[in-house]
């Protein structure tokens, strides 16, 4: 995996083999950061992470300048890889908290400007997330939350809908 902008573009990181995630691809990726180029300055916001999986959105937003980034995972395997390419990358401001997203979000008291969710597809509490997310109040006024999910998940009916994006196999939600 590469890191696709911003002052540590190119960089690679490459996660072991027993590595349990699946990483967003670089084209969805692209996509993604180039719509939040016209929609946020990345060097204003916070952000939080809530699967971080591989690490490679966190490392994107502090990449293009996100000074306050909060990456969550649950996993040893993923957030030791995580911390390590953290380390190799002399990156500061990621606050990697090893736990369980769920339990993270009923205790915190901060807001964010941006929420980024790529939850395991299988995971049976993602259709809530959205919910979840408002209900806690997470964000900031003006805040975005991007959920990605499998295709035969819609959440145009949710009242917090704003858009959908399909990049192949990867699908992003975003809620206002």
């Amino acid at each position: 995996m590469r890191i696709i902008g911003g002052n540590l573009k190119g960089r690679r990181i490459n996660p072991p083999a027993n590595l349990q995630a699946r990483p967003t691809t670089d084209m969805a990726k692209e996509s993604l950061f180039n719509i939040l180029n016209n929609m946020i300055d990345f060097e204003e916001v916070s952000v939080l992470d809530m699967f971080a999986g591989t690490g490679s959105i966190s490392l994107e937003f502090v990449s293009r300048g996100c000074h306050k980034v909060v990456a969550i995972e649950k996993s040893s395997i993923n957030h030791s890889f995580i911390k390590k390419a953290i380390q190799e990358l002399k990156v500061d401001c990621i606050n990697l908290i090893k736990g369980d997203t769920f339990k993270f979000v009923e205790t915190t008291g901060e807001k964010w400007d941006l929420i980024f969710a790529d939850p395991p597809y299988d995971l049976k509490e993602l259709p809530t997330i959205p919910d979840i997310v408002f209900e806690r109040n997470l964000l900031k006024e003006d805040g975005i939350f991007i959920l990605e999910h499998p295709k035969n998940y819609s959440f145009e009916t949710h009242p917090r809908f704003s858009e959908h994006r399909n990049y192949g196999h990867v699908n992003f939600t975003f809620f206002k």
